[in-house]
């Protein structure tokens, strides 16, 4: 009988394109600078300081995904075939799987399942900041037309 993940990553091999994996290997990268995470591994070794949770990751993606795509993230992940954040641990665990990433002990793919939902998360939650908008300070910006 196989284990969970194991089924998950054969699934992912067959389900994601590649963008899917690059996307998730640099929203890592992002999630490891947003928290201050060195990302030095030394070998086999991940040292402590540079691990980033599992719920740490999910939000990391969130972000990085509002960052790079904005208010076009659901459609791009629509694509990519990913509709929940149990997707992203698929392709995770693959990643782990190949060797490009690295977990914890404490680290299991069940942990990305539930946790939200791609048209929740990514519509619903997305917030565009226009704490600048009405800002009678700042100089409207000229433009020229010709």
């Amino acid at each position: 009988m196989t284990e969970p993940a194991d089924a998950a990553i054969a699934e992912a091999r067959r389900r994601y394109p590649r963008e899917a994996y690059r996307f998730v290997k640099d929203a890592v990268c992002f999630t490891q600078d947003w928290h201050g995470r060195t990302r030095d591994v030394i070998g086999e070794h991940i040292p402590e300081e540079a691990h980033v949770s599992i719920s740490e990751l999910l939000e990391g993606i969130r972000i990085f995904a509002q960052r790079q795509f904005g208010l076009m993230a659901r459609s791009v992940f629509k694509e990519w075939g990913i509709r929940s954040s149990e997707d992203f641990g698929r392709i995770v665990f693959d990643l782990i799987e190949r060797g490009a990433l690295r977990k914890s002990s404490k680290d299991r793919f069940e942990d990305f399942i539930g946790v939200y939902e791609i048209d929740e998360s990514f519509e619903n939650d997305y917030r565009i900041d226009v704490s600048n908008a009405f800002d009678e300070q700042a100089e409207p910006e000229e433009i020229d037309l010709y």
